[in-house]
């Protein structure tokens, strides 16, 4: 007899998931978590950056209305901004904590590793189970240069008493384009280096383009085809040496140069569970080589955009296998994307890239929609809409936004395109009006299969 049913090694929503649906199955559930309850996203990811970003979004938002009625644009306060964050996100593991006791799952806190294939040690004591999930995340790469204790990670940038007035960001990936974006509403000197010749490498160019141009504009240094060398301390400052030997002056150095899957001093070799660095190898229903122990979220290697929603959606996967609710492969649906700068920047489905090399196969619809559509669109000329269309069946099959209601299109347009909803569909049901999602429905109606 196994002390537990299922036990999980994390607690963010790679597992917290799956561990209350299986005790409100009946199971007897354990989580193992040495750091903060409730993970990464909770603590300091999604969570503290949405909750720090969403003032600059209505500030940009204020922005574009100056000399047409807004006068007196107001200015962030950071240590006040930064003491709301910290009393509200330092509320979630006290409240998941709770949520575990009421729902009869046990919390073992310490670092967890496999003995065997149904064994883990938790410091000093260990426990069994019939079912293993692991879902321990990812944590932030760190640059092998010289001086690279002084180099900051998105965690501690969430964390930042005093806003930094220089910021170097290493890296042109989402992390430092979302952090970057608030740093200039912050009016501080922000310097961008990318190895590569452009950023977000992963979201259709021309909007990226745009983005980066808007950056500029509000004072941004990018430098690609960069790399860092060193970074050195002079007093107060540092001095970051690039590849080309020029030389940057900063306060603050963030690394974001990627980040790496927590496999390592798990014991998996004990416990027979393949795993590279790109993370640990599943089947199509999560299961690792060894058949009793799963994956889930982004510690797992795969080609699925490593999202917490995402990381949910496996994770209720799971519950359900181990329940018996659905023995199915899994099915991923399609699924979102959205970077969080100003303006914000969407797609789902096809990429634009994918489809303009594929022409055959697809169909790609632009439409300006702020050009068209000023007051509807916020007063931002900038807002795009790019629709992707399958050749053959019509079916719309991915699409990409830019503008600051990024997060709301896309959303919407998965439904559409998960459900395949053609033009009937859409007019057998009333939305509201005049809102921003009305209008990109009103803009695609015409664009769908009958």
């Amino acid at each position: 007899m196994f002390d537990y049913d299922v036990v999980f090694l994390g607690s963010g929503h790679a597992c917290w998931h799956a561990a209350v649906a299986l005790a409100q199955g009946g199971k007897r559930v354990a989580i193992v978590e040495q750091d903060l309850v409730a993970g990464t996203c909770t603590n300091y990811g999604c969570d503290a950056k949405i909750l720090l970003d969403a003032p600059f979004e209505a500030l940009d938002d204020i922005e574009r209305y100056e000399g047409i009625g807004a006068e007196n644009i107001p200015s962030m306060n950071w240590k006040k901004l930064m003491d709301y964050k910290k009393s509200e996100i330092g509320k979630f593991p006290v409240g998941m904590t709770m949520m575990f006791e009421m729902s009869n799952i046990k919390l073992l806190r310490g670092h967890g590793a496999l003995e065997d294939e149904h064994t883990i040690k938790v410091g000093e004591q260990t426990v069994t189970s019939d079912y293993i999930v692991i879902g321990t995340g990812e944590h932030p790469n760190r640059l092998e240069i010289e001086g690279k204790e002084f180099l900051h990670d998105s965690r501690e940038f969430l964390d930042v008493e005093e806003f930094p007035k220089r910021i170097v960001f290493i890296g042109a990936g989402i992390i430092s384009m979302e952090f970057a974006s608030i740093a200039l509403k912050m009016k501080s000197e922000v310097t961008v280096i990318q190895y590569s010749d452009r950023a977000l490498g992963q979201y259709p160019e021309k909007y990226v383009n745009r983005l980066v141009e808007k950056m500029k504009s509000e004072g941004a240094n990018f430098k690609f085809n960069e790399s860092v060398m060193k970074v050195e301390q002079e007093g107060n400052e540092y001095v970051v040496t690039l590849k080309s030997g020029e030389k940057v002056i900063c306060d603050y150095v963030l690394d974001a140069t990627g980040r790496l899957p927590n496999v390592e001093n798990l014991g998996l070799e004990k416990a027979g569970v393949e795993y590279s660095a790109k993370g640990i190898k599943v089947d199509e229903y999560l299961r690792t080589s060894t058949e009793n122990i799963f994956a889930s979220g982004d510690v797992i290697d795969k080609r699925i955009p490593k999202l917490t929603p995402t990381a949910t959606f496996e994770s209720e996967y799971i519950a359900g296998y181990i329940l018996g609710i659905n023995r199915e492969k899994i099915n991923y649906p399609v699924i979102p994307n959205l970077v969080f700068t100003l303006p914000r920047i969407s797609q789902v489905g096809v990429t634009v890239k994918e489809a303009e090399e594929n022409a055959e196969k697809y169909r790609i619809v632009e439409i300006p929609f702020g050009k068209n559509m000023l007051f509807w669109a916020k007063n931002d000329t900038e807002i795009d809409f790019t629709f992707i269309f399958d050749n053959v069946s019509n079916d719309l099959v991915g699409a990409a936004f830019y503008g600051s209601d990024a997060g709301s299109y896309v959303d919407l347009i998965t439904i559409i395109i998960n459900k395949k909803l053609t033009q009937k569909d859409l007019r057998e049901m009333v939305f509201a009006f005049p809102t921003e999602t009305d209008a990109l429905l009103e803009t695609l109606k015409p664009l769908l299969k009958i």
